[in-house]
Protein backbone atom coordinates (compact mmCIF):
# COMPACT_ATOMS: atom_id res chain seq x y z
CA UNK A 1 0.00 0.00 0.00
CA UNK A 2 1.02 3.05 -0.64
CA UNK A 3 1.75 6.11 1.48
CA UNK A 4 -0.34 9.76 0.09
CA UNK A 5 0.11 13.10 1.69
CA UNK A 6 0.66 16.38 0.26
CA UNK A 7 4.19 17.82 -1.44
CA UNK A 8 3.22 21.09 -1.58
CA UNK A 9 0.37 23.66 -0.47
CA UNK A 10 -0.53 26.76 -2.06
CA UNK A 11 -3.52 30.02 -1.56
CA UNK A 12 -4.70 32.93 -3.07
CA UNK A 13 -6.67 35.00 -1.09
CA UNK A 14 -8.01 38.18 -3.01
CA UNK A 15 -6.48 41.89 -1.90
CA UNK A 16 -9.69 43.38 -1.12
CA UNK A 17 -10.74 43.07 2.78
CA UNK A 18 -14.39 43.87 3.56
CA UNK A 19 -15.08 43.83 7.50
CA UNK A 20 -18.04 43.42 9.58
CA UNK A 21 -18.47 47.39 10.01
CA UNK A 22 -18.47 47.65 6.46
CA UNK A 23 -21.49 45.33 6.63
CA UNK A 24 -22.95 47.65 8.77
CA UNK A 25 -23.13 50.56 6.47
CA UNK A 26 -25.44 48.33 4.29
CA UNK A 27 -27.45 45.34 6.59
CA UNK A 28 -29.44 46.10 9.69
CA UNK A 29 -26.67 44.53 11.55
CA UNK A 30 -23.51 44.88 13.63
CA UNK A 31 -20.22 43.60 14.45
CA UNK A 32 -20.78 42.84 17.58
CA UNK A 33 -23.70 40.72 16.36
CA UNK A 34 -21.39 38.87 13.45
CA UNK A 35 -18.83 38.02 15.60
CA UNK A 36 -20.75 36.70 18.42
CA UNK A 37 -22.80 34.63 16.62
CA UNK A 38 -20.44 33.56 13.80
CA UNK A 39 -16.54 34.14 14.73
CA UNK A 40 -16.23 36.28 11.26
CA UNK A 41 -14.43 39.83 11.89
CA UNK A 42 -13.47 39.85 7.60
CA UNK A 43 -13.84 38.57 4.79
CA UNK A 44 -12.29 38.65 1.30
CA UNK A 45 -14.00 39.73 -2.05
CA UNK A 46 -12.48 39.37 -5.59
CA UNK A 47 -12.81 41.90 -7.74
CA UNK A 48 -15.65 41.84 -10.36
CA UNK A 49 -12.79 40.75 -13.51
CA UNK A 50 -11.55 38.29 -11.26
CA UNK A 51 -13.20 34.94 -11.33
CA UNK A 52 -12.90 31.21 -10.03
CA UNK A 53 -10.24 30.36 -12.25
CA UNK A 54 -8.55 33.08 -12.04
CA UNK A 55 -7.83 32.51 -8.13
CA UNK A 56 -7.41 28.79 -9.09
CA UNK A 57 -4.40 29.41 -11.58
CA UNK A 58 -2.60 31.49 -8.94
CA UNK A 59 -3.07 29.33 -5.59
CA UNK A 60 -2.62 26.07 -7.78
CA UNK A 61 0.66 27.65 -9.40
CA UNK A 62 2.62 28.04 -5.96
CA UNK A 63 1.32 24.37 -4.79
CA UNK A 64 3.02 23.03 -8.06
CA UNK A 65 6.64 25.64 -7.05
CA UNK A 66 6.19 24.44 -3.53
CA UNK A 67 5.73 20.71 -4.51
CA UNK A 68 9.32 20.28 -6.55
CA UNK A 69 7.10 18.47 -8.90
CA UNK A 70 7.32 19.65 -12.92
CA UNK A 71 4.40 20.67 -14.24
CA UNK A 72 5.26 17.16 -17.09
CA UNK A 73 4.90 15.15 -14.31
CA UNK A 74 1.52 16.30 -12.86
CA UNK A 75 -0.90 13.54 -14.13
CA UNK A 76 -4.19 14.89 -13.36
CA UNK A 77 -6.33 17.76 -12.05
CA UNK A 78 -9.44 18.28 -10.25
CA UNK A 79 -10.46 21.31 -9.02
CA UNK A 80 -13.28 21.73 -5.87
CA UNK A 81 -16.15 24.11 -6.71
CA UNK A 82 -19.71 25.20 -6.71
CA UNK A 83 -19.05 28.31 -8.67
CA UNK A 84 -17.40 27.80 -11.84
CA UNK A 85 -16.58 30.32 -14.35
CA UNK A 86 -19.28 28.45 -16.64
CA UNK A 87 -21.63 25.47 -16.31
CA UNK A 88 -18.35 23.73 -18.94
CA UNK A 89 -16.02 23.91 -19.66
CA UNK A 90 -14.64 23.19 -15.66
CA UNK A 91 -12.36 25.26 -13.61
CA UNK A 92 -10.50 22.57 -13.84
CA UNK A 93 -10.03 22.85 -17.71
CA UNK A 94 -8.98 26.37 -17.33
CA UNK A 95 -6.43 25.62 -15.28
CA UNK A 96 -5.05 23.09 -17.34
CA UNK A 97 -4.44 24.98 -20.24
CA UNK A 98 -3.28 28.41 -17.88
CA UNK A 99 -0.87 26.63 -16.30
CA UNK A 100 0.26 24.70 -19.40
CA UNK A 101 0.04 20.98 -18.28
CA UNK A 102 0.02 18.54 -20.55
CA UNK A 103 -3.17 17.15 -21.71
CA UNK A 104 -4.00 15.15 -18.61
CA UNK A 105 -7.76 14.77 -17.29
CA UNK A 106 -8.89 17.06 -15.48
CA UNK A 107 -12.66 17.38 -13.92
CA UNK A 108 -14.17 19.93 -11.50
CA UNK A 109 -15.67 17.91 -8.27
CA UNK A 110 -18.96 19.16 -6.62
CA UNK A 111 -19.42 18.59 -2.97
CA UNK A 112 -19.68 22.42 -1.73
CA UNK A 113 -18.02 23.28 1.29
CA UNK A 114 -16.82 19.36 1.53
CA UNK A 115 -15.24 19.64 -1.88
CA UNK A 116 -11.25 19.51 -0.70
CA UNK A 117 -11.96 16.59 0.86
CA UNK A 118 -13.27 14.75 -1.52
CA UNK A 119 -10.92 15.81 -3.82
CA UNK A 120 -7.94 14.65 -1.53
CA UNK A 121 -9.49 11.29 -1.39
CA UNK A 122 -10.53 10.90 -4.69
CA UNK A 123 -6.67 11.99 -5.59
CA UNK A 124 -5.00 9.45 -3.03
CA UNK A 125 -7.13 6.46 -4.41
CA UNK A 126 -5.61 7.15 -8.13
CA UNK A 127 -2.06 7.46 -6.72
CA UNK A 128 -3.03 4.18 -4.64
CA UNK A 129 -4.08 2.50 -7.26
CA UNK A 130 -1.24 3.00 -9.34
CA UNK A 131 -3.01 4.95 -12.26
CA UNK A 132 -1.91 8.33 -11.09
CA UNK A 133 1.56 10.28 -9.37
CA UNK A 134 0.86 13.65 -8.82
CA UNK A 135 -2.09 14.94 -8.79
CA UNK A 136 -3.31 18.86 -8.71
CA UNK A 137 -5.99 19.35 -6.45
CA UNK A 138 -7.87 22.77 -6.06
CA UNK A 139 -10.43 23.84 -3.53
CA UNK A 140 -11.86 27.54 -4.72
CA UNK A 141 -14.97 29.56 -4.56
CA UNK A 142 -16.13 32.92 -5.64
CA UNK A 143 -18.89 32.76 -2.98
CA UNK A 144 -19.72 36.71 -3.57
CA UNK A 145 -20.78 36.09 -6.83
CA UNK A 146 -23.71 33.94 -5.66
CA UNK A 147 -24.50 35.78 -2.12
CA UNK A 148 -27.58 37.93 -1.60
CA UNK A 149 -26.39 41.02 0.03
CA UNK A 150 -29.80 42.28 0.60
CA UNK A 151 -29.96 39.03 3.03
CA UNK A 152 -28.38 39.54 5.90
CA UNK A 153 -28.30 36.33 7.32
CA UNK A 154 -26.09 34.62 5.11
CA UNK A 155 -24.58 37.76 3.36
CA UNK A 156 -22.04 38.20 6.66
CA UNK A 157 -20.68 34.69 6.40
CA UNK A 158 -19.05 34.37 3.25
CA UNK A 159 -15.29 35.09 1.46
CA UNK A 160 -13.94 34.22 -1.75
CA UNK A 161 -10.14 32.19 -1.60
CA UNK A 162 -8.50 29.42 -3.04
CA UNK A 163 -6.16 26.80 -1.94
CA UNK A 164 -4.05 23.84 -3.32
CA UNK A 165 -2.31 21.09 -2.99
CA UNK A 166 -0.26 18.65 -4.91
CA UNK A 167 -1.06 14.99 -3.74
CA UNK A 168 1.70 12.64 -4.35
CA UNK A 169 3.26 9.52 -2.53
CA UNK A 170 5.06 9.96 0.69
CA UNK A 171 7.43 8.49 3.21
CA UNK A 172 6.30 5.91 4.88
CA UNK A 173 4.90 7.13 8.53
CA UNK A 174 3.44 10.26 6.51
CA UNK A 175 0.42 11.10 4.43
CA UNK A 176 -3.00 9.91 4.66
CA UNK A 177 -4.47 7.60 7.49
CA UNK A 178 -7.71 7.44 7.59
CA UNK A 179 -11.27 9.28 5.67
CA UNK A 180 -14.57 9.11 5.55
CA UNK A 181 -17.00 10.58 3.07
CA UNK A 182 -20.60 10.84 3.22
CA UNK A 183 -23.95 12.42 2.41
CA UNK A 184 -27.32 13.19 3.10
CA UNK A 185 -29.48 13.94 0.05
CA UNK A 186 -33.32 14.63 1.92
CA UNK A 187 -30.97 17.48 3.36
CA UNK A 188 -30.74 19.51 -0.18
CA UNK A 189 -33.17 21.77 0.55
CA UNK A 190 -31.67 23.31 3.91
CA UNK A 191 -28.52 24.82 1.30
CA UNK A 192 -28.67 25.49 -2.18
CA UNK A 193 -27.79 27.69 -5.05
CA UNK A 194 -31.45 28.77 -6.18
CA UNK A 195 -31.94 27.71 -9.76
CA UNK A 196 -34.25 31.02 -10.43
CA UNK A 197 -32.21 33.52 -8.32
CA UNK A 198 -28.56 32.23 -8.64
CA UNK A 199 -28.43 33.30 -5.12
CA UNK A 200 -27.55 31.23 -2.44
CA UNK A 201 -30.06 30.09 0.56
CA UNK A 202 -29.95 28.40 3.44
CA UNK A 203 -32.15 27.17 6.52
CA UNK A 204 -29.55 28.12 9.09
CA UNK A 205 -30.60 26.31 12.17
CA UNK A 206 -31.16 23.09 10.53
CA UNK A 207 -27.65 22.91 8.82
CA UNK A 208 -26.18 24.42 12.39
CA UNK A 209 -27.97 21.13 13.80
CA UNK A 210 -26.98 19.00 11.40
CA UNK A 211 -23.04 20.43 11.32
CA UNK A 212 -22.73 20.13 15.15
CA UNK A 213 -23.54 16.93 14.98
CA UNK A 214 -21.60 15.45 11.96
CA UNK A 215 -18.42 17.53 12.09
CA UNK A 216 -17.60 15.84 15.67
CA UNK A 217 -18.78 12.56 14.94
CA UNK A 218 -16.64 12.71 11.85
CA UNK A 219 -13.41 13.82 13.90
CA UNK A 220 -13.71 10.91 16.31
CA UNK A 221 -14.55 8.44 13.21
CA UNK A 222 -11.44 9.03 11.77
CA UNK A 223 -9.25 9.42 14.75
CA UNK A 224 -10.61 6.03 15.91
CA UNK A 225 -10.13 4.23 12.41
CA UNK A 226 -6.07 5.85 11.97
CA UNK A 227 -5.86 3.90 15.24
CA UNK A 228 -5.50 7.19 17.30
CA UNK A 229 -6.48 8.27 20.34
CA UNK A 230 -7.21 12.15 20.88
CA UNK A 231 -4.20 12.97 22.60
CA UNK A 232 -2.60 11.91 19.44
CA UNK A 233 -4.08 14.25 17.07
CA UNK A 234 -2.04 17.65 17.12
CA UNK A 235 -4.33 19.81 15.32
CA UNK A 236 -7.79 19.66 14.33
CA UNK A 237 -8.80 21.76 10.93
CA UNK A 238 -12.26 22.15 10.74
CA UNK A 239 -14.37 23.71 7.73
CA UNK A 240 -14.55 27.32 8.80
CA UNK A 241 -18.31 27.80 8.82
CA UNK A 242 -18.91 29.22 12.09
CA UNK A 243 -17.11 28.99 15.26
CA UNK A 244 -19.92 27.57 17.35
CA UNK A 245 -19.95 24.74 15.11
CA UNK A 246 -15.97 24.76 14.65
CA UNK A 247 -15.91 24.58 18.45
CA UNK A 248 -18.55 21.89 18.93
CA UNK A 249 -16.28 19.23 17.08
CA UNK A 250 -13.17 20.50 18.89
CA UNK A 251 -15.37 19.64 22.13
CA UNK A 252 -16.59 16.35 21.14
CA UNK A 253 -12.49 15.54 20.19
CA UNK A 254 -12.06 16.47 23.72
CA UNK A 255 -9.19 18.89 22.37
CA UNK A 256 -7.83 22.80 23.93
CA UNK A 257 -8.35 25.89 21.96
CA UNK A 258 -5.38 25.84 21.18
CA UNK A 259 -5.22 22.72 19.12
CA UNK A 260 -8.01 24.11 16.53
CA UNK A 261 -7.36 25.98 13.39
CA UNK A 262 -9.39 29.14 13.45
CA UNK A 263 -8.82 31.16 10.49
CA UNK A 264 -12.98 32.72 10.14
CA UNK A 265 -12.34 35.81 11.45
CA UNK A 266 -9.65 35.98 8.89
CA UNK A 267 -11.49 35.06 5.99
CA UNK A 268 -15.16 34.21 7.00
CA UNK A 269 -16.50 30.97 4.93
CA UNK A 270 -14.37 30.53 1.98
CA UNK A 271 -15.91 26.73 1.12
CA UNK A 272 -14.16 24.76 -1.11
CA UNK A 273 -10.76 26.87 0.10
CA UNK A 274 -11.48 26.88 3.82
CA UNK A 275 -9.44 24.15 4.59
CA UNK A 276 -6.19 24.38 2.84
CA UNK A 277 -6.17 28.04 3.85
CA UNK A 278 -6.26 26.92 7.58
CA UNK A 279 -3.81 24.66 6.84
CA UNK A 280 -1.41 27.06 5.36
CA UNK A 281 -1.96 29.49 7.62
CA UNK A 282 -1.12 27.03 10.64
CA UNK A 283 2.12 25.94 8.61
CA UNK A 284 2.88 29.92 8.47
CA UNK A 285 2.77 30.23 12.11
CA UNK A 286 4.95 27.24 13.18
CA UNK A 287 1.61 25.22 14.78
CA UNK A 288 2.06 22.37 12.01
CA UNK A 289 5.47 20.86 11.29
CA UNK A 290 5.95 17.40 9.91
CA UNK A 291 5.22 14.61 11.86
CA UNK A 292 2.45 16.09 13.38
CA UNK A 293 -1.08 14.36 13.00
CA UNK A 294 -4.29 16.65 11.75
CA UNK A 295 -7.57 16.11 11.58
CA UNK A 296 -9.32 17.75 8.20
CA UNK A 297 -12.90 17.94 8.69
CA UNK A 298 -16.11 19.67 6.85
CA UNK A 299 -19.32 19.74 5.98
CA UNK A 300 -21.94 21.39 2.71
CA UNK A 301 -24.19 21.48 0.79
CA UNK A 302 -25.61 18.62 -0.61
CA UNK A 303 -25.54 18.24 2.43
CA UNK A 304 -22.12 16.37 1.84
CA UNK A 305 -19.41 15.58 4.95
CA UNK A 306 -15.97 14.32 4.93
CA UNK A 307 -13.05 13.46 7.33
CA UNK A 308 -9.23 13.00 7.03
CA UNK A 309 -6.78 12.36 9.44
CA UNK A 310 -3.40 12.26 8.34
CA UNK A 311 0.63 13.00 9.18
CA UNK A 312 1.70 15.88 8.11
CA UNK A 313 4.98 15.76 5.73
CA UNK A 314 6.93 14.50 3.19
CA UNK A 315 9.71 12.59 3.97
CA UNK A 316 12.03 11.43 7.17
CA UNK A 317 14.20 14.27 6.22
CA UNK A 318 11.74 17.18 6.92
CA UNK A 319 11.09 15.79 10.13
CA UNK A 320 14.27 16.21 11.61
CA UNK A 321 15.12 19.82 9.34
Amino acid sequence: MKNVGVLGLGIYVPDKVFTNFDFEKILDTSDEWITEMTGIKERRFAEDDMDTSDMAVLAASEAIENSGVAKEDIDLVIVATSTGDHRFPSVANLVQDRLGLRNVPSMDQLAACTGFIYSMVTASQFIEAGTYKNVLIVGVDKLSKITDFTDRSTAVLFGDGAGAAVIGEVDEGFGIKSFELGSKGSGAPHLYDDAETGKLQMNGREVFKFAVRQMGESSVNVTEKAGFEADDIDMLVPHQANIRIMDAARERMNMPKDKMSCTIDKYGNTSAASIPLSIHHELKNGKIKAGDNLVLVGFGGGLTWGAICLTWGKNKEEKHD
